[in-house]
């Protein structure tokens, strides 16, 4: 995943400063290469960005005529105008994952055995509570963002933080949200289908909701330095790795039996997605809970 990141001017710069204690060489040859890396990645974020920019307004796909009504439904059906650029980043991501992240992943689960695997999943779920709290709230929905608290609370202590799921069998089963989900609960549409770099299938909605998600995990912004940042990248290897290990076999039927894998992958994943929001906005249950309301004591005949 590239992140671009914007550098804005500090009007302090213009400004006299009393002069900084003297730093040692070391920590100032550290600041050096680190000032260096940054404006590296920066360059090289806005470049991938600018070559990204071109390449999607150059591969455009062609609407049919509209004196051919079934093929003009077809391609509003699709929602693919890209689909000639988004080909091009579905080979150069589908063969990354031939040569990498399937056999990694197979590895993964020829070697582990299922409950660790599970173990992982659990605790990668528990870590990401805190986003889903927030976007069930931002969807103005008080049931479902109660039952999230709840797993929370109960799977980091009960669960021993989280490497067992012991709120689904109280009750509070995991059910899943992000802002792409908030942003279709507001009324913004997805907009044209997208397959991206890394990311995979995608819409203009989920990709700023996938960031925005980033923004919301208090882990983004918790502590500083190496055993963080190490702790961070952990995490992110261990979430891709866990996600390609759990579509192994559906994944390598479609590889195998579809005739278009990409126009099929694209099919999957917005029906997945309409699904994940028509459960969210179709989830109205009534607050409190049926748990907290005590039943009346029936009459007592006499």
């Amino acid at each position: 995943m590239s992140i671009a990141s914007k550098t804005f001017a500090d009007p302090r710069t213009t400004m006299p400063t009393p002069p900084c204690p003297a730093q040692p060489a070391s920590a100032r040859s550290a600041m050096t290469r680190s000032a260096m890396t940054r404006s590296a990645m920066n360059r090289s974020a806005t470049g991938a960005l600018t070559a990204l920019a071109m390449l999607l307004l150059a591969g455009c796909a062609t609407p049919p005529p509209a004196s051919d009504p079934e093929a003009v439904a077809e391609f509003n059906q699709t929602n693919d105008p890209l689909e000639p650029t988004n080909r091009v980043f579905y080979a150069i991501n589908d063969g990354v994952d031939v040569v990498l992240l399937r056999p990694i992943a197979l590895a993964y689960r020829n070697a582990v055995p299922d409950q660790v695997r599970t173990g992982v999943h659990n605790v990668l779920t528990n870590l990401s509570t805190p986003v889903v709290l927030a976007n069930d709230m931002m969807q103005g929905k008080p049931r479902r963002a109660g039952d999230t608290l709840m797993r929370f609370v109960v799977n980091s202590t009960a669960g021993v933080a989280g490497i067992f799921d012991v709120a689904t069998d109280m009750g509070w089963p995991y059910h899943d949200s992000d802002f792409g989900m908030t942003l279709a609960s507001w009324g913004v549409g997805e907009g044209p289908y997208l397959y991206l770099p890394v990311l995979g299938p995608s819409n203009p909605r989920d990709t700023v909701g996938y960031g925005v998600d980033i923004a919301l995990d208090p882990l983004t912004w918790v502590g500083k330095g190496n055993n963080v940042d190490n702790l961070m990248y952990t995490r992110i290897g261990l979430s891709a790795l866990d996600a390609r290990a759990s579509v192994l076999d559906d994944f390598d039927k479609i590889q195998q039996q579809a005739l278009d894998p990409y126009a099929t992958i694209r099919s999957v994943y917005r029906q997945y997605r309409r699904a994940k929001i028509r459960a969210a906005q179709d989830d109205n249950r009534a607050t409190p809970p049926l748990w907290a309301t005590q039943p009346q004591a029936a009459p007592v005949s006499r």
